[in-house]
């Protein structure tokens, strides 16, 4: 058995139990937590997320997000900066810069906004096979 990890999908990884911005929530201000964040709802402000950031298709986030690794399939504004992987599903819209040492985008997918992989390696290019969360 190999003690690489397989290659799943972050949104498959996300860990231990995460915190939770659900749909019709709101919040307005800084985020700041060392595990996993799930945002399917709406956030006004910066975050620092020390696991993994999910993006819900129905979340939009304004404010600059720095997250470990991160999977966005909903709107947001603002600079990104993801210390491993970041997966942009085919639903996200995303304005503004991107900074990531892995980047994976899936056809359909709108980015307006400096894109940086920081690793050198090219940008994967996927087709999405399924509905994003």
């Amino acid at each position: 058995m190999s003690e690489e990890e397989p290659k799943r999908r972050l949104v498959d990884r996300l860990g231990m139990s995460p915190t939770v911005i659900a749909e019709n929530t709101t919040v307005v201000g800084d985020i700041e937590t060392r595990g996993p964040l799930m945002v399917s709802g709406n956030v006004e402000g910066n975050g620092k997320i020390g696991g993994t950031l999910s993006v819900g298709k129905s979340a939009h986030w304004v404010g600059n997000i720095s997250a470990r690794q991160a999977v966005l399939a909903g709107k947001v504004t603002g600079k990104i900066v993801i210390e491993d992987k970041l997966e942009i599903s085919a639903s996200a819209v995303i304005s503004g810069e991107i900074v990531a040492k892995i980047l994976a985008i899936a056809n359909g997918a709108r980015i307006e906004g400096e894109v940086t992989v920081t690793s050198g390696k090219p940008i994967l290019k996927f087709e999405e096979k399924r509905a994003a969360g």
